[in-house]
């Protein structure tokens, strides 16, 4: 009776583990996507590149439609930083398909990245991207960072009601992609009000660490405002 038991833990644990949402410092979930831009395996099809899976509320609304133009007027900015973009809404692909070309006769923008279409909501859920707010029935505006190794690095999510600032995913892309190098972001980054555009040096969490940075210090190699608040310029 109590292996039963046992057994049953461990399989409700291996099911919670597969369907809850997945989290920062997680490996994206694998899953096949049809997409505008045919089926794609993710996070495969990305594989060595970072990439941007970002959800809209619906096809042909108003700030979907500004964020879809501000996403492409952006998109070689991106490309730049070997970050690919993947938008997502429930919406069938007939409807991703015709938006497309809407905003293209109308508004003279061509989207050249993939929307996935998600009728069934399935992946949605999956990743979270169903909120009470739109009762379920529409995804909230969900922001995922992946890194080049398939990493999930940030999650972000907005209201329906408010679109996304481009220039900040950019931003955190950026910051992102120098933090790997060790080193941790200031607050508004690069415009951060007591270092500008430094970034801040790992903390001592020793005497020889903190001996070391006072070396650093003196050597000209960093600044500190005491030894567990150290920062450098690039």
């Amino acid at each position: 009776m109590f292996r039963n038991i046992y057994l049953g833990i461990i399989m409700m644990v291996k099911y919670m583990e597969e369907f809850r949402m997945p989290l920062i410092g997680e490996k994206f979930p694998e899953m096949e996507v049809e997409t505008t831009r045919g089926s794609i395996k993710l996070p495969d099809f990305y594989a060595g590149k970072w990439f941007v899976l970002f959800s809209h509320p619906a096809d042909f609304t108003p700030v979907c439609t500004t964020e879809f133009v501000a996403f492409q007027k952006r998109y070689e900015e991106f490309q730049k930083l070997n970050c690919e973009l993947i938008g997502l809404s429930v919406d069938q692909t007939f409807s991703h398909l015709k938006w497309e070309e809407w905003i293209k006769e109308k508004l003279g923008i061509e989207v050249k990245f993939p929307i996935i279409a998600d009728p069934a909501g399935k992946i949605s859920a999956r990743l979270g991207m169903l909120h009470k707010q739109a009762a379920g029935t529409k995804t909230v505006r969900a922001v995922f960072i992946i890194d080049s190794k398939a990493i999930i690095r940030a999650i972000l999510y907005y209201p329906m009601e408010l679109g996304r600032n481009m220039d900040e995913i950019l931003r955190m892309i950026r910051a992102l992609q120098i933090a790997e190098k060790g080193y941790a972001m200031p607050a508004n980054w690069p415009n951060n009000e007591l270092i500008g555009d430094g970034v801040i040096v790992p903390p001592a969490n020793n005497w020889s660490m903190i001996e070391k940075r006072m070396e650093q210090v003196k050597a000209g190699e960093i600044k500190c405002f005491d030894w567990w608040f150290c920062y450098k310029k690039l």
